[in-house]
């Protein structure tokens, strides 16, 4: 079964008409993926020179429709099941991963606005439901009570996309109101108007994706505008009263966890093509051995090709679990969320591993960055450094939940 015929068998295409006689199924924005897939290549290097995403790339994903996959359809989205945005994710990063990270994290936004109170959803997507809204999890910003609301100030980094976007999410604590009590992790909403983008963002992969640092400086945020991570953990989120479509019962960390790790197997499959193409002309000058018959490299890309692929088959499997669990009313088992939570965790590290077995069999011609492999491989090094790349973060939850202990990270 080819992937654009998976993604049909997994999603509930009811078709949506676009207004210029297409109808919009998965099969349709899969195909739109795929062909972006060489423009996309032909401008990676300008992101990277230029460090954000083109803004041509983010205006050709918002007509294709790539940015309301998980969007709710009262706001003009598909609520597609998340597979299909992540076929998507994984075509786009193939050409760009910076790409496939910006629309993963950007794109998987409007699920999270849905959780979050009606009213929230009307100040972002009332006037303009293409609206794009950019994040920074980090739970650092120093939170003031008021009435109504908060006051929020602090420095964020890591915003990827933010130059694209008119809306944030930021993380901080509210700390106790008394004594002894666990503060209180929440996202907080907060509109362009009301923060500064800084330029910051000078690293040697994932240069594209801009993702620089958000500065906020006492700015008001209503109550309503917040986001409670327990409300997400427990699948009992403000929003689920309009939005009440299975998809939406969800742990939310389990779909923002993928949406981090999911660019890594492009970028995966765009090194083992370019260790292809480079093999496929190369004759050592010392040696005078062709790569296309070297067996240690040929053993090296048999590898990473079915590696690549055993992940994509588990990640969708999960994903494909978790969405029966809902449409049944059910909780995804803590087991399983555990589980899910590792496995997408160990991703980014095993593509990241894997092209660095091919790189040393290519030969001093992949070394130069004219070498199609290199931008791959600096990308899948730089998406390692993100926290939800980290699977040692989850192996002692994933050990306490085969024996019933309470988890002692919130974040599945």
């Amino acid at each position: 079964m080819n992937v654009a015929s998976a993604a049909v068998s997994f999603a509930d295409a009811e078709a949506e008409d676009t207004g210029h006689g297409e109808a919009i199924t998965p099969d349709v924005l899969i195909e739109r993926a795929r062909k972006m897939v060489p423009v996309l290549k032909e401008r990676a290097r300008r992101a990277t020179a230029e460090r954000r995403i083109p803004d041509e790339t983010i205006a050709e994903m918002q007509e294709a429709g790539f940015f309301r996959v998980l969007q709710p359809k009262r706001w003009g989205g598909y609520e597609m099941h998340p597979n299909v945005f992540f076929e998507i994710q994984k075509l786009l990063a193939e050409g760009c991963m910076s790409t496939g990270w910006v629309y993963g994290v950007v794109g998987g936004h409007p699920y999270e606005l849905a959780l979050f109170h009606d009213q929230a959803q009307v100040d972002v997507w009332g006037d303009d439901d293409s609206i794009l809204v950019s994040s920074s999890y980090q739970p650092v910003g120093k939170v003031e009570r008021t009435d109504g609301g908060f006051y929020l100030s602090g420095r964020w980094g890591f915003s990827s996309g933010s130059e694209h976007c008119q809306w944030v999410l930021l993380g901080a604590l509210i700390p106790p109101e008394n004594e002894g009590d666990a503060p209180d992790m929440r996202t907080f909403l907060v509109p362009r108007a009301d923060y500064a983008i800084e330029e910051t963002w000078d690293v040697f992969g994932l240069q594209g994706t801009g993702s620089q640092d958000i500065v906020v400086d006492r700015a008001f945020v209503p109550d309503y505008r917040t986001h409670r991570a327990v409300d997400g953990f427990l699948c009992k989120n403000p929003g689920q009263a309009e939005n009440d479509a299975p998809m939406f019962r969800l742990p939310w960390a389990q779909i923002f966890v993928r949406l981090v790790s999911t660019a890594a197997l492009g970028g995966a499959k765009a090194g083992i093509k370019a260790a292809m193409d480079i093999a496929a002309s190369r004759v050592s000058t010392n040696t005078g051995k062709a790569s296309k018959t070297d067996p240690l490299l040929l053993n090296a890309v048999a590898k990473a090709y079915a590696q690549v692929d055993e992940m994509e088959v588990v990640l969708r499997r999960n994903m494909d679990e978790m969405i029966a669990h809902a449409e049944n009313g059910e909780d995804v088992p803590m087991e399983k969320r555990t589980l899910y939570r590792y496995q997408s965790a160990s991703v980014v590290r095993r593509c990241a591993d894997l092209i660095d077995e091919l790189m040393p069999l290519l030969g001093g011609r992949a070394i130069y960055m004219s070498s199609p492999v290199i931008q791959p491989w600096l990308d899948l090094h730089a998406a390692r450094a993100h926290v939800a790349n980290d699977p040692g973060n989850m192996s002692g939850d994933v050990v306490g939940s085969l024996s019933g202990q309470p988890p002692a990270f919130m974040f599945l």
